[in-house]
């Protein structure tokens, strides 16, 4: 039998809402990447990411923190300064604060001690 999941409900609400911004992340990152090979990893790190927070696994959690690092890095290096002007500053908060909800307290502890 089959238990993998798309999204764990039973985690706290910072890793639940880290799988979503993952996903999305991803999905977006994929429409707007384009050929650039950065970019794609990126988003498929993400994605791959958010499906392992999902099924409770440390690779998973290890590759979300990195894409989503790699991520606000992308953004600063494409965008520079300009990256906090309309409407950048919109897909940049949210690349911002899916690093921040997987660096969160929370989200460390909870992987440290569930996550396989």
């Amino acid at each position: 039998m089959n238990n993998k999941q798309f999204l764990n409900k039973g985690q706290p609400q910072t890793l639940v809402n880290a799988t979503i911004l993952c996903y999305i992340e991803a999905f977006f990152g994929l429409l707007s990447s384009g050929s650039y090979l950065p970019l794609v990893a990126v988003a498929v790190g993400l994605g791959a990411g958010g499906f392992g927070i999902a099924n409770e696994q440390k690779w998973g959690y290890g590759v979300a923190t990195i894409a989503s690092i790699l991520n606000v890095g992308l953004w600063l290096e494409f965008f520079g300064f300009d990256v906090l002007g309309f409407p950048q500053i919109i897909s940049f908060g949210f690349a911002v604060v899916l690093v921040v909800l997987l660096l969160h307290p929370i989200s460390r502890s909870y992987q440290r001690i569930w996550f396989r």
